[in-house]
C-alpha cells in the first residue's frame, strides 16, 4: 500500500522530488508529512502540500526563493514558510513541538532537530506518517496506516499530553471524524471527557476554524455527537447538548437534539438545490440551530402537550450571541440568525391560503437566502407520519410554484416602491429627513399588499396619504 502511494505521489506531483533535491544539496532534510500523506493511502489525492525540514525559516525561504512562483513568510513565527509552484500550495515548516503554558491562548513554539520527534508531537497517528525525500522513504513510527485502516483517530502520544499540548485537538478529533467518517479511539474519548474545560485557553477564532470545518465536512452527525457525549460541545456550543431536553411519558414532544441533527442530515441531502450547491455552512448551521430557542421556551399544557412559543425569535437572538463569541463574521453571522428566525413561517402557510401579498413578504424576508430557506424548511419535516410529510411537501411545492409565478409577474427578489427618495421628496416638496423614510415605508407596505400601482397611481396614493397624515 506504501508503495503505491509513493508512486502515485510522485507521479501526479514531481515537485516534491524537485524539494528534497533542493534541501538534499544544502545538507537538510525535508520529508512530506501529515494530511498529504494520510490523503494519499486513502486515494485522495489534493493540491496542499505540508512538508518538515531541518532548516530553519531563513534558511527555508532562501532555498524556495528561486525555485517557486511565490513565497510568502506569514507563519514565519511559527517556523513555516509557504510557497506556490506549477499550482500547488505548500507550507514547509522547521521540525517543532507547539504546546500552550497553563493559562496562555497564544502556543509556544521550539524547533526540534529529527522527523520522528516532530511526527511524534503530531495530533493523531493518522496525520503522523511521513515521506522521506528525495529518498522516497515511508516513515510511520505510529501506526499511523493500521489506524488509517481501522477508521480510528488516536495520538502517537498519550491523549493526555497530546491534549494538554494543544487542546484545539480535542476540536480537531471532532472535526477528523466528521471529516474522515473515523471514531476516535477510548482513550482519546476519556480524555477529552476530562479535559475539555482547558479548550477554553484556546483563542475563539482557532475553535470557529475548527468548527467551520467540522460543519462543512460529509458527515458532521459524527462530529458534533462526539462533542456532545465528552463535554467539549458545553464549551464550544452550549446550546447544541441544551437541546437534550427531559422527556416523561405525560409531556410528549419530540428528541429536540436528535431532531436538529436529522434536519442537518437531510438539508445536506438537499443542498442539491441551492445554486452553488454543498458544503454550505449557512444553511447546515442554521439547521443545527434552529431549534435551539426550544429550551428557553418550553411551556407544558394541561392536556400533555408542549408548547415552544416564540422559539424562533429566540433562537435567532441565542444564534447571534454564540455567533459573536465565536467572532463570526457579521455577515455570516445575521445569515444564519435570520434563517433561524424564519425557519417557522412557512408553516402558517396552511392549505395555501396566503395572500400574495403575504407571499411576497415571505420573499422579502427571505432576500438572498430565499433557496436556503426553502431547504431549511423542507429539512425541518422529521415526522414519522408518511402522509402529514407528504402533505407538507406538496404545500411546500404549492408554495414555491406561487413564488415562481409571482416572480416572473413582479420581478420579487427586487421589490421596491414605486417611487424613490428623490421622487417622494420633490413630490411632497420636503428635503431630506424622517418624513420621506416614512413615506418610503408606506409605498413600500403598499407595494407588499397591492403589488405594483405603476407611478403615476403611487403618486396618487402618496399624496392622499401625506393629506390625511396632517
Amino acid at each position: 500500500m506504501e508503495q503505491a502511494a509513493v508512486r502515485q505521489l510522485v507521479s501526479v506531483a514531481p515537485l516534491v522530488d524537485e524539494l528534497g533535491r533542493l534541501f538534499e544539496g544544502a545538507g537538510h532534510e525535508i520529508a512530506l508529512v501529515g494530511g498529504p500523506v494520510r490523503d494519499v493511502l486513502l486515494d485522495r489525492l489534493g493540491t496542499d502540500w505540508d512538508f518538515a525540514t531541518s532548516a530553519h525559516p531563513e534558511v527555508t525561504g532562501r532555498l524556495v526563493s528561486g525555485w517557486a512562483d511565490a513565497v510568502w513568510d506569514i507563519g514565519r513565527a511559527y517556523g513555516t514558510i509557504g510557497c506556490r509552484k506549477d499550482g500547488h500550495t505548500i507550507e514547509i515548516t522547521t521540525y517543532r513541538s507547539e504546546s500552550y503554558a497553563p493559562s496562555s491562548r497564544k502556543p509556544e513554539v521550539v524547533y526540534g532537530d529529527n522527523l520522528v520527534g516532530d511526527l511524534s508531537r503530531r495530533d493523531f497517528t493518522v496525520n503522523a506518517m511521513a515521506v522521506r525525500l528525495p529518498q522516497r522513504g515511508f516513515v510511520d513510527p505510529f501506526g499511523g496506516r493500521r489506524d488509517l485502516a481501522a477508521r480510528v483517530l488516536r495520538t502517537p502520544s498519550t491523549p493526555q499530553q497530546s491534549f494538554g499540548d494543544d487542546p484545539l485537538r480535542m476540536m480537531r478529533a471532532a472535526r477528523f471524524a466528521a471529516q474522515l467518517g473515523f471514531a476516535a479511539a477510548p482513550d482519546v474519548v476519556a480524555a477529552m471527557r476530562n479535559m475539555s474545560d482547558r479548550l477554553t485557553i484556546v483563542a475563539a477564532e482557532r475553535v470557529r476554524g475548527e468548527l467551520t470545518k467540522l460543519i462543512d465536512a460529509p458527515y458532521p452527525r459524527l462530529g458534533l455527537q462526539l462533542l456532545v457525549s465528552t463535554g467539549v460541545a458545553d464549551h464550544v456550543l452550549p446550546e447544541l447538548p441544551a437541546l437534550k431536553l427531559e422527556r416523561d411519558e405525560h409531556h410528549r414532544h419530540k428528541d429536540v437534539y436528535e431532531h436538529s441533527l436529522t434536519v442537518l442530515d437531510q438539508v445536506i441531502d438537499l443542498e442539491h438545490r441551492l445554486p452553488a450547491g454543498g458544503p454550505d455552512f449557512v444553511t447546515r448551521f442554521a439547521a443545527l440551530m434552529h431549534d435551539v430557542g426550544k429550551p428557553r421556551t418550553r411551556r407544558f399544557a394541561d392536556d400533555g402537550s408542549v408548547t415552544f412559543h416564540h422559539h424562533d425569535v429566540i433562537g435567532a437572538r441565542l444564534t447571534r450571541k454564540r455567533m459573536r463569541a465565536l467572532r463570526f463574521s457579521g455577515e455570516v453571522t445575521e445569515s444564519v440568525a435570520m434563517l433561524v428566525e424564519l425557519h417557522l413561517r412557512f408553516h402558517g402557510y396552511g392549505s395555501g391560503e396566503w395572500t400574495d401579498s403575504a407571499v411576497r413578504r415571505y420573499v422579502r424576508d427571505a432576500g438572498p437566502h430565499l433557496e436556503r430557506l426553502h431547504v431549511l424548511t423542507r429539512a425541518d419535516c422529521t415526522t414519522r407520519n408518511r402522509r402529514k410529510a407528504e402533505w407538507l411537501q406538496h404545500a411546500y411545492d404549492s408554495l414555491e410554484q406561487r413564488i415562481e409565478a409571482l416572480t416572473q409577474q413582479e420581478e420579487l427578489a427586487s421589490i421596491r416602491p414605486d417611487l424613490d427618495g428623490n421622487q417622494i421628496m420633490v413630490l411632497l416638496g420636503i428635503g431630506p429627513g424622517p418624513a420621506v423614510g416614512e413615506a418610503y415605508r408606506w409605498l413600500l407596505e403598499q407595494r407588499m399588499e397591492r403589488g405594483p400601482l405603476g407611478e403615476e397611481r403611487a403618486r396618487d396614493e402618496l399624496r392622499r396619504w401625506w393629506a390625511e397624515r396632517g
